[in-house]
């Protein structure tokens, strides 16, 4: 075997199913070997932008490896923005690149350039391999390394030669990754525990990380034990759902600002906070933190690095979250005494009484919006939940346009099918749709993605049409980019409080988001009344193909985020 087909090998027996790339000359071994493999599928993308932004979909939906394969330094320049995503969201990327011939490298030739370095930053591991029969163990410790809690993104350079070269016979071992994620610490959860059983007001912050360990059943419990209500991290870092909406105790989600956080959080005595970064915020603010001083916080995680890196912590508990939380609801209840039991009960009733009230307030408030047109936020993701099946999957990446609203209408029935932004580099929302549906075929993807952010990395329609993957797109679209509006006034400046903005309005001319998507194949609608978007949403989820609509809605900017 030559490189090319050492690398396949190696893939294949990992079990990996996809290759997601778009080719160029210092990549063609391995396209070529790709002809000749049939346990692997080449997914092609148009850009380098949805090429990542599929994979990343992919790996964050199956917790598995996406695999991508970008043409050298300006292919791996294009995708870096989603690089610096997948990065920060922790999902287990394998990115790989051709490089020139190393014959040729003194002399500097076109597109050559140091790639190893210039992914290093947004990589777990970056690394050249310079001998054909480095190969194998190279990819099993890129697979290895981003399978490996706290997973990540890692990158391999590969050179053109290298691809080509044959191999001598090698050991050919399938990667095997190890779960080090055993229960933290015995001493730390019994301090955990008398900290919990002690408050008189907690809360429990959960994190993206509680889904992607499995442990969404273990927090409930815990949740339920101590009657906390249980609050999504900021929308800053809010990419999945670490609790189901549907659940009484479930309570909206942090706000964007620490002004607002701070003020949220006041009320309570102790936070327990599970599977999140503590806390990666916006925009600067001083004086007031965004975690209230008298506050005691207890944080579990399985990242050692987010342990007490930005808040004092009284209690860190490094380990699984999985046997983490199994250990601590054990743990809780069997030190809670029956005084204590009792004034859970009562402080349970009361968040759930909350709770109820909280929805009904803003069903109404929805319903009192429907008649407005163009269709306010509230009035869209109303009519926008009307028509989700119980196992929707939903991408976001319409931030002032959701509004954590699917959740607190109690929309998404199945905590797992909540995808959000984690790192803001935009032209991720749609691409990441594609990647999910492509990994749970048989369940419905839909993508919420604001018409600014989808003109990053629109070509990924083609690839969504060309494989026939039959996602959803909603497109609310206020023809501009709102969230810059509505930070600019957040922070005071002085003419946007007068409503004046430059470089912020997409419009003279506006997108044609209709005759876009259908330019790349995908069947496209625009639906200005709310009934109508229902049923039509319902049609699209419905059908084995993918479908956009583009819902025109207001174009006021608020004076802040609601969360």
């Amino acid at each position: 075997m030559n490189g090319a087909q050492l690398m396949l090998e190696m893939l294949a027996s990992a079990g990996v199913r996809y290759v997601f790339g778009n080719p160029g000359s210092t990549e063609l071994p391995l396209t070529d070997a790709m002809v000749a493999e049939d346990r692997l599928e080449y997914i092609l993308g148009l850009q380098e932008v949805p090429v990542m932004g599929i994979a990343e979909g992919y790996a964050q939906a199956t917790r598995q490896p996406g695999v991508v394969n970008l043409h050298i330094s300006p292919g791996l320049g294009n995708g870096l923005g989603m690089l610096y995503n997948a990065y920060r969201a922790g999902t287990p990327l394998v990115v790989t690149a051709g490089q020139q011939d190393r014959r040729l490298r003194f002399s500097e030739p076109i597109l050559w350039g140091e790639m190893v370095e210039v992914a290093r930053p947004w990589t777990k591991w970056s690394a050249e391999v310079q001998r054909v029969e480095d190969i194998p163990a190279a990819m099993r410790r890129a697979i290895q390394t981003a399978l490996m809690p706290p997973t990540g993104p890692v990158f391999l350079s590969i050179p053109v030669d290298v691809q080509q070269q044959e191999a001598p016979s090698l050991d050919l071992t399938p990667p095997q990754p190890v779960n080090p994620l055993l229960r933290p610490p015995a001493d730390e959860l019994l301090r955990a525990v008398d900290v919990l059983a002690t408050a008189t007001n907690p809360a429990i912050l959960a994190g993206s990380r509680v889904t992607e360990s499995d442990a969404i059943s273990e927090l409930v419990t815990v949740a339920e034990t101590l009657g906390a209500p249980v609050i999504s991290e900021p929308g800053t870092t809010h990419g999945r759902l670490g609790f189901p909406c549907t659940h009484p105790l479930s309570a909206p989600g942090l706000p964007l600002w620490a002004p607002d956080i701070h003020e949220r959080l006041s009320e309570f005595d102790v936070i327990l906070a599970v599977g999140l970064d503590v806390l990666r915020l916006y925009v600067y603010y001083e004086p007031e933190r965004a975690i209230p001083e008298h506050i005691r916080l207890v944080h579990l995680d399985h990242d050692p690095w987010e342990l007490r890196k930005n808040h004092a912590t009284e209690v860190a508990l490094c380990g699984g979250l999985k046997p983490g939380l199994s250990e601590l609801g054990q743990q809780l209840s069997d030190h809670l005494t029956p005084a204590q039991h009792e004034s859970i009960s009562e402080r349970r009733g009361r968040r759930e009484a909350a709770h109820s009230e909280a929805r009904a307030s803003l069903q109404a408030q929805a319903s009192a919006e429907l008649p407005q047109r163009p269709l306010t936020s509230l009035a869209l993701m109303s009519s926008i939940a009307a028509a989700l099946p119980p196992d929707i999957a939903v991408v976001e990446e319409a931030v002032t346009t959701t509004n954590t609203y699917l959740e607190r209408l109690g929309a998404i029935a199945d905590p797992t099918g909540y995808f959000g932004h984690r790192g803001w580099g935009l032209g991720w929302g749609l691409n990441c749709a594609i990647g999910v549906q492509l990994a749970w075929p048989d369940r419905p993807v839909l993508g919420v993605i604001g018409e600014g952010a989808s003109m990053y990395g629109i070509q990924g329609l083609w690839t969504a049409a060309r494989y026939n993957i039959p996602v959803t797109f909603v497109i609310p679209n206020n023809a501009q980019y709102q969230i810059l509006k509505v930070g600019a006034r957040g922070i005071g400046l002085p003419h946007a409080s007068d409503g004046q903005y430059v470089g912020m309005d997409l419009v003279e001319p506006e997108v044609d988001l209709v005759a876009l998507a259908g330019s790349l194949g995908v069947e496209a609608c625009r639906v200005t009344e709310p009934e109508e978007l229902t049923d039509v949403l319902a049609g699209a989820l419905a059908d084995p193909r993918p479908r956009l609509i583009d819902v025109p809605i207001d174009r006021t900017t608020p004076a802040a985020m609601e969360y």
